[in-house]
C-alpha cells in the first residue's frame, strides 16, 4: 500500500525529496497527538502521513511552511516599528527651531562632566543598628 501512496503523493510534491521531509514531520506530528485526517487502518505513521498527502487532504504549502518553521533557530516575529518619539524640548524653542532661528545649545565637554563627576559625593550608607 505505501508504494502507491507514494506515486499517489508524487502528483501533489514533485520533489521526492521534499516528500520525504514533509511526510516524516507529519509522522513525527502524528505520534505527538495531532489529530489524522484519513482513516488509520492499522497503518504506521509514516504510511498515514503519505496517505494524508496523497489525498490532498494536507496542502503542500502548508506542509512545507510546518518544515520551514521547525528547522528554524531564530523565529522573526513582524512587529510594528516603534514611532520616533516626540523630543522633550521647550515649545518656544521648539518654535524658533521651526521658524530657522539660530539657536545655541550649551554643550559640555568631556573634562568638564568628569570635573562635575567628581565633585558628587555619594549618600552616605545607612548605620546598622546591631540587632
Amino acid at each position: 500500500m505505501a508504494r502507491v501512496t507514494v506515486e499517489d503523493c508524487i502528483d501533489k510534491v514533485d520533489n521526492r525529496f521534499d516528500l520525504v521531509l514533509m511526510a516524516s514531520h507529519r509522522a513525527r506530528a502524528i505520534s505527538s497527538g495531532a489529530p489524522i485526517s484519513v482513516q488509520r487502518d492499522n497503518d504506521k505513521n509514516p504510511v498515514v502521513a503519505l496517505r494524508e498527502i496523497g489525498d490532498g487532504k494536507l496542502s503542500p504549502g502548508d506542509l512545507r511552511e510546518d518544515v520551514i518553521h521547525a528547522l528554524q533557530k531564530h523565529v522573526e516575529i513582524d512587529e510594528p516599528e516603534a514611532e520616533a518619539a516626540p523630543p522633550m524640548v521647550n515649545p518656544d524653542l521648539q518654535s524658533q527651531i521651526e521658524l530657522g532661528v539660530d539657536v545655541q545649545f550649551d554643550r559640555m565637554t568631556e573634562e568638564d562632566l568628569l570635573r562635575g563627576l567628581e565633585g558628587l559625593t555619594p549618600p552616605p550608607e545607612p548605620e546598622d543598628d546591631g540587632e
